[in-house]
């Protein structure tokens, strides 16, 4: 058999899925109407607050976030990814629920979440019907997809 007609394999990108994560933490935090702290995402995350530091100093000269004394708020960039990350998550967990009628887990969306790109997103969401709300009662950020109809 021909190497060339294997399945391929993946190694996944750890540094990308991590600074989603970040973003996806401090869009959350700013969805339920709370001051974006590095307690509350070192919290979220499960992780000790010097790291939170270092990431957000990072995640400033990436210009994702912008972060100092004054606090943490996401540039129009990471605004997109945080967004995107929350879709993705609550599309999934729709699929998973509704469509699939299997228990939501978690650390599976957390996983799918990352690796999903932008024409199978839409994809999912038209084959859902555009839900608006995950089964958790959350809002579902809009796509383009769903603007069309």
């Amino acid at each position: 058999m021909d190497i060339r007609d294997e399945e391929k394999l993946f190694v996944g990108t750890a540094e990308a899925e991590h600074v989603e994560m970040y973003l996806k933490a401090i869009w959350h935090i700013r969805e339920r109407g709370d001051d974006v702290k590095i307690s509350t995402i070192a919290k979220i995350l499960n992780i000790r607050q010097p790291s939170v530091v270092q990431m957000l100093k990072k995640l400033n000269t990436k210009n994702l976030v912008e972060y100092n004394k004054a606090g943490v708020n996401l540039t129009e960039e990471g605004e997109s990814i945080g967004a995107s990350m929350i879709r993705n998550s609550r599309l999934l967990e729709v699929l998973m629920d509704s469509a699939l009628k299997v228990e939501i887990d978690e650390e599976m969306v957390c996983g799918i979440e990352h690796h999903m790109n932008k024409q199978f997103t839409d994809a999912l969401c038209t084959m859902l019907n555009h839900p608006r709300k995950s089964p958790h009662d959350r809002e579902i950020p809009m796509g383009e997809c769903c603007k069309k109809n």
